[in-house]
């Protein structure tokens, strides 16, 4: 990674925010921000919210939340996957010691 840094401005809820970052990091950092907007932009239209602060929490406790989900569906599918290798490992050897040939 490049230790070069340039200045990068984004808009979150019609605010301007000029964050440094490496070329590199530049097309992260603008998609990172435009889904902030977004997600911030839904939690005040539900109305339960209603500072910028209190917007800002809630949405990124929705984001950390549908991480977390998804960190755990891929743990699981992981998990699954180990499963059925030592499965198919199992049966290739049971066949083999019984003298079947791999085709």
């Amino acid at each position: 990674m490049s230790h070069d840094t340039a200045p990068v401005s984004v808009h979150i809820m019609d605010k301007e925010y000029r964050i440094n970052c490496s070329p590199e990091e530049r097309r992260g950092l603008l998609e990172s921000a435009r889904l902030l907007d977004q997600r911030m932009r839904e939690v005040r239209q539900t109305g339960r919210a209603l500072g910028s602060d209190r917007i800002a929490v809630m949405a990124a406790l929705n984001v950390i939340y549908e991480m977390m989900q998804e960190r755990d569906q891929q743990a699981l599918a992981t998990t699954r996957l180990k499963l059925l290798q030592e499965r198919i490992s199992g049966a290739v050897t049971a066949m083999r010691a019984v003298g079947v040939q791999d085709s």
